[in-house]
């Protein structure tokens, strides 16, 4: 069954609210992408590459700017919903576009200060989006989503899908 933060976590990608099973089975679908992501990110950390930052930064500026083509989706609907029963992901909404958008960002900053020597600027930039991708991953929390409705002059919906707020 899905929990309150769950549902919050789906709300706030951009998705209708959805039933206990359907939520959870959603939430399942939608942090695909970011851990597949965020693995390839540890390893960057851990090889400190600036290229691989790079790489990853077009793979998921292409998955902001052409949501239809994602390769991630495809992946997840071919292999995983579509052998098991379990629902389709569809194009990504505004929110979620514009968190993939804000981590590609941070990792073409971080590529680009690791191919220049800026180490102080990429270990900041590491450390930022280290915070974010364990808030999504480990807290059901996208900081990116979060800050895209509090953009769009939405703040009191934004705070209402924090984890931690209750319907």
């Amino acid at each position: 069954m899905g929990s309150p933060a769950t549902s919050n976590f789906v709300k706030q990608q951009g998705f209708a609210d959805e039933g206990a099973e359907s939520c959870a089975s959603h939430f399942r679908a939608l942090n695909f992408q970011p851990r597949i992501v965020g693995s390839l990110v540890v390893v960057a950390l851990l090889v400190q590459s600036g290229p691989l930052f790079l790489a990853l930064s077009a793979v998921s500026w292409w998955c902001a700017l052409v949501p239809r083509l994602n390769p991630f989706d495809a992946i997840y609907n071919r292999l995983l919903a579509g052998k098991r029963g379990r629902p389709r992901l569809t194009p990504a909404p505004a929110p979620r576009r514009f968190a993939m958008g804000m981590a590609a960002s941070f990792m073409v900053a971080i590529g680009v200060s690791l191919i220049n020597g800026w180490s102080v600027a990429a270990w900041i930039l590491q450390g930022l989006l280290v915070i974010a991708l364990s808030a999504l991953t480990f807290g059901k929390f996208c900081l990116g989503s979060y800050i895209f409705h509090v953009l769009r002059g939405r703040a009191p919906f934004a705070n209402r899908t924090l984890p931690w707020a209750r319907g």
